[in-house]
């Protein structure tokens, strides 16, 4: 049985990929030093948040019969130390899911750590992050729903501060959730490092990245994508989306600097969430950080996306297609010195039935 158990919930956004990474990469070692990630990986802590969470995609990504959150919670308890479970979509799970999570380890000390970053960054932070799997919305239409589901990774109750702490600080005592700011500037490894002291664990002797783990679009570039999503068609799995459009198109469209400002209402509603949640925080919670990290950063200098010109969403094309053409031309089958076989013409549209109406087309054999 482990003695503490730790649920890093999130939020999204808040340097979640780059801890998680580290903490991957030393797996061993933080468990011959008494703390166990259990699963076989990155993927195991996703999928167990799903089926906490009653989402009704696990079936389609794990298989009908899958038990993920089960499956780590068995494991876990054979473990005589403390545990680690991660992933930013267990921020969402309701009241009711949160008691079966601490139910779930009876004797052990179940402790939350609950990465933050100011409402307004996260916003705008979030919508891009929606953009990169495949979205077409505009800035001022995130989220998508009004509504709070905790199946829905992408609504409010996966990343308002204020809900997720009076979710999770319905059941577990205040003192017992720990929230760790971004501070700003300062590089992710310093996160890592207050992250590994709530834990208990010496950063000495780890491997630490020393990168942040996403690329950051600008304002023309995210805004491109967006528009480039409209015409794509077929990437419909959640997998497809991440491989192809996250994981490859948003890397090659990403060059760009340029912050991004939401609408006037958009912006007054994330201000307003972030002061709840400043306001939540001196209910007796562990705030590792300073309380400022977590105040807005004044946007009015910055653009709004529908505020991009014809002539930068062009030049940002261009220099995607070129780039487009040069991976192709590195990955042809053919070899980089020969262009592979052009793609059958289409036979939908105006060109295809151009040909089907030539003359002696379409006709049937006497």
């Amino acid at each position: 049985m482990p003695d503490r158990v730790f649920l890093h919930i999130g939020l999204p956004k808040t340097g979640t990929t780059y801890l998680q990474r580290s903490l991957w990469a030393n797996r061993e070692l933080l468990r011959e030093r008494g703390l166990l990630l259990p699963g076989s990986g990155h993927r195991a802590h996703l999928l167990a948040s799903l089926e906490l969470r009653e989402d009704p995609s696990l079936a389609r990504r794990a298989g009908p019969d899958a038990r993920p959150w089960t499956d780590l919670v068995t494991e876990a308890g054979r473990f005589d130390g403390d545990v680690l479970v991660t992933h930013e979509f267990f921020g969402a799970a309701s009241q009711e899911q949160v008691r079966r999570a601490v139910a779930a380890f009876p004797g052990s000390r179940v402790e939350v750590l609950v990465t933050a970053r100011p409402m307004v960054d996260l916003g705008i932070s979030r919508w891009q992050e929606w953009i990169k799997n495949g979205a077409r919305g505009a800035i001022d239409d995130y989220p998508p729903g009004a509504g709070y589901d905790p199946a829905d990774e992408w609504g409010w109750g996966s990343f308002d501060l204020d809900d997720v702490l009076r979710r999770w600080g319905s059941v577990i005592d205040h003192d017992r959730i720990h929230v760790l700011p971004l501070a700003p500037g300062s590089p992710p490894v310093e996160l890592l490092e207050r992250f590994l002291g709530v834990l208990g664990q010496d950063p000495a002797g780890l491997r630490l990245r020393d990168r942040p783990s996403n690329e950051t679009l600008g304002l023309v570039e995210v805004e491109l994508l967006r528009r480039v999503n409209r015409h794509l068609r077929g990437f419909r799995s959640a997998s497809d989306r991440g491989t192809w459009i996250r994981g490859y198109l948003a890397g090659v469209i990403a060059s760009g600097r340029e912050r991004i400002r939401p609408g006037d209402d958009t912006l007054a509603e994330l201000e307003l969430r972030g002061e709840r949640a400043v306001a939540r925080l001196a209910d007796g919670y562990d705030l590792r950080g300073e309380v400022e990290w977590l105040r807005p950063s004044d946007v009015s200098d910055r653009r709004q996306p529908g505020e991009v010109t014809d002539g930068e969403m062009l030049e940002a094309a261009t220099r995607v297609i070129a780039q487009l053409m040069s991976d192709l031309r590195e990955r042809s089958p053919a070899g980089p010195h020969r262009a592979p076989a052009p793609a059958p013409p289409p036979t939908t549209g105006v060109s295809g039935l151009a040909r089907r109406l030539r003359p002696g087309r379409g006709r049937t054999r006497a």
